[in-house]
């Protein structure tokens, strides 16, 4: 297992990753596990491995994408990315990465954003600092295969936000989300382009493959998560985010993470 901290020139991040690939593919362990900090504006191009990823934001927020979308991924939360398929990362902020490596399951087809539960995160931690902590031999392989069972079964969310590719529309998403606000109106993002409502429409779902409405409540809850996980009040945490009302923003809320922002707030702490 390898633990890489490193907050400074992105040419090492960039040499230190390309390491990390080979020693990724080359090594016969049933799992691998790695850790990374990465400065704000990191970009690693399109790559592949030879086993299935988990991509896990222990902190910071990382934006994935491969052919088949963009995904932006929230602390606590990670992407499955499948073996074979190439996928590219940028860093929106300082992030710190916990990544797990896996034989490829029977099944797993695309990309899924999952929940990276308490259990998973201590099993992660525990293989990412043997370096520094070094476990005896039945006791690794029991973290090992406890580990693959839980991966399997990590609850599957609608977090990755879809992000589009296009320069002008992505600099807008990304203000959006440094400053969420609910009854953001169709009209104002389409003048920002120079489009008619109709183009805009039609161009926002060529990029996301969502309707503006359906990626502007996603991203209101995705916005709210790092906020929530430092303690912030909920209440302050909605009503910033234009919602007018608690009850507005814990319905939807509840509605794509299954549980209230206060018991999220509470598991994130725990």
């Amino acid at each position: 297992m390898r633990n890489i901290d490193h907050s400074g020139h992105l040419g090492q991040s960039l040499r230190e990753h390309l390491d990390s690939l080979t020693w990724i593919d080359g090594t016969a362990d049933p799992v691998l596990a790695l850790g990374r900090v990465y400065p704000a504006g990191f970009k690693v191009e399109p790559h592949s491995h030879n086993r299935v990823q988990l991509w896990f934001a222990r902190r910071g927020v990382v934006l994935v994408a491969t052919a088949d979308g963009r995904w932006m991924i929230p602390p606590g939360h990670g992407l499955v990315i499948p073996a074979g398929l190439e996928h590219a990362t940028e860093m929106i902020s300082d992030v710190e990465m916990h990544s797990i490596y896996v034989e490829q399951p029977v099944g797993l087809t695309r990309p899924r954003v999952v929940e990276v539960t308490a259990l998973a995160r201590s099993l992660i931690e525990e293989l990412v600092a043997l370096d520094i902590r070094p476990l005896s031999a039945r006791r690794q392989k029991l973290v090992m295969d406890l580990l693959l069972d839980e991966v399997w079964q990590l609850p599957e969310r609608p977090l990755g936000l879809p992000f589009p590719g296009s320069e002008r529309l992505a600099r807008l998403c990304r203000h959006f989300l440094d400053e969420p606000a609910a009854q953001a109106g169709i009209d104002d993002w389409a003048g920002e382009l120079g489009m008619s409502r109709r183009s805009f429409t039609r161009f926002f779902r060529a990029e996301t493959g969502v309707s503006f409405v359906t990626w502007r409540q996603q991203a209101c809850i995705f916005a709210s998560l790092p906020r929530l996980s430092r303690g912030d009040p909920v209440t302050a945490v909605a009503l910033d985010a234009g919602y007018e009302n608690i009850a507005a923003f814990t319905t939807m809320f509840r509605r794509m993470l299954g549980t209230a922002p206060s018991q999220w707030a509470k598991s994130r702490a725990a």
